[in-house]
């Protein structure tokens, strides 16, 4: 992977281009590039799009900037891995989500129970 190429891909769901570590089979994201002299130690994987909160807050941006509040959160996706994003929908400790390509931040994301 060069180092231009982007921790996700733009698809639908986005691909979460992680790294494997050869020996130890831990999961590292965003992926290492090739450009690293650790490349070699690792493989490219994808990380899979489904997870769980493990933790979350809520951002209330300053009334003078007109943003509404937005949800960060930490979501466990299977690897195991741990991520940082934004979180729409339901913001529950434990509460199932998938990875939604987005517009502006590449991926968020989405709670199961906020689906049409």
């Amino acid at each position: 992977m060069s180092s231009s190429t982007p921790v996700w891909a733009a698809t639908t769901p986005p691909k979460l281009l992680a790294s494997r570590h050869r020996r130890s089979g831990e999961i590292f994201f965003p992926a290492v590039t090739a450009e690293s002299p650790l490349s070699a130690e690792f493989d490219d994987t994808v990380l899979d799009t489904e997870g769980q909160v493990y933790s979350f807050t809520i951002m209330h941006p300053s009334p003078k900037s007109g943003l509404p509040p937005f949800v960060l959160a930490y979501v466990d996706l299977p690897g195991p891995v741990r991520l940082f994003g934004r979180l729409t929908g339901r913001a529950a400790i434990g509460e199932q989500c998938r990875v939604i390509a987005h517009e502006t931040y590449g991926y968020i994301f989405q709670s199961l129970e906020a689906r049409p």
